[in-house]
């Protein structure tokens, strides 16, 4: 019998971002120690999941008790390793069930998941860090609104998101005021609430942490130079982006921003890998928004942060998974 642990990499999901989650679980397939874990690519596409292996047909996942069955034998999993960005992955649904079902997972649990996925809650409580916020408008689908109320409020341009989305989908940067019911229309493709904020001009920087019971890594700071307007779906994975690991930047700042990092992952409760993102002026600090599940693809900042400390990718994912199924006291 092996003593490798069976790893289901959990991919695809029901957002806008299936695709980059599908080339994350590719490429985090590749890092896992072949010595240490047998890889499955679990794919989920609403109540569907079903195992891909190279050349054969998709087998069905058992959801009663996360199984599957290989040639007459059934598999069960070690560990969850979920690499979904968006829903059912990044907002607390997959920990739900894999905490039922009391099953291992490397993100962190279903409060913080949920929590963190909406980009509203997760200002009013990383406020209590210290860190600096931008002013924002949150409007509900149907809820009426006065274009000329939000921009007295927050000025022009502003960014209007979807509260509830990644990758950038559904994000509009907003320099009239008659283009900005059109934008939130089109936020409101991804979600039921929609945030209007403030534009802030700085320079934008990222910093990745892990905490496990055994390691605390706080990441080098990433200073992100868009060739689009901004950090958008196609600066981020198109490559129209000039991406600086370590930032150049004071080491002053640089040590503000991994302390302000500590200090979100520990006040929003995180486990596993995260990304804080944060836009820099003048002194001050500004939080943009947290990835509990942040991008693993080819493209994607924190491999590039983990190299920069020296750290090889295949030992990195060695300590967050066997973190997670310590922590889970298997």
């Amino acid at each position: 019998m092996s003593s490798k642990l069976n790893i289901a990499i959990m991919a695809g999901g029901d957002s806008s971002e299936a695709n980059i989650s599908l080339q994350s679980a590719t490429q985090i397939a590749g890092w896992l120690d072949p010595e240490r874990f047998n890889a499955f690519k679990i794919i989920v596409k609403g109540s569907s999941w079903s195992l891909e292996q190279p050349g054969e047909n998709p087998l069905p996942i058992d959801k009663n008790d996360f199984t599957v069955t290989i040639n007459g034998k059934r598999i069960a999993f070690d560990c969850a390793l979920i690499a979904i960005h968006g829903t059912p992955g990044e907002n607390g649904l997959l920990q739900a069930y894999f905490q039922m079902l009391k099953i291992p997972y490397t993100t962190g649990g279903v409060m913080n998941s949920a929590v963190t996925f909406n980009k509203y809650f997760s200002k009013e409580l990383v406020v209590a860090t210290g860190v600096s916020l931008a002013k924002d408008v949150i409007i509900k689908r149907g809820e009426n609104y006065v274009p000329e109320e939000i921009v007295e409020k927050l000025g022009l341009p502003v960014f209007v998101k979807p509260n509830e989305s990644g990758s950038s989908y559904g994000v509009t940067k907003v320099k009239t005021i008659d283009d900005l019911a059109p934008a939130i229309d089109k936020a409101f493709t991804e979600d039921e609430f929609v945030i209007v904020e403030e534009f802030i001009s700085g320079r934008e920087l990222t910093c990745g942490v892990f905490k496990g019971a055994k390691n605390e890594i706080v990441l080098p700071v990433t200073e992100i130079i868009p060739e689009t307007e901004f950090f958008d779906y196609d600066a981020k994975y198109l490559n129209k982006s000039q991406e600086i690991t370590p930032a150049q930047i004071p080491d002053q700042l640089k040590e503000r921003i991994q302390n302000f990092s500590s200090k979100i992952y520990d006040r929003l409760q995180c486990k596993g890998i995260v990304r804080v993102d944060y836009i820099v002026r003048d002194e001050n600090i500004y939080f943009l928004e947290i990835n509990t599940v942040p991008g693993m693809s080819a493209a994607s900042i924190v491999p590039q942060q983990v190299r920069a400390t020296g750290m090889n990718m295949r030992d990195f994912f060695t300590m967050v998974v066997e973190d997670a199924i310590e922590r889970s006291g298997r």
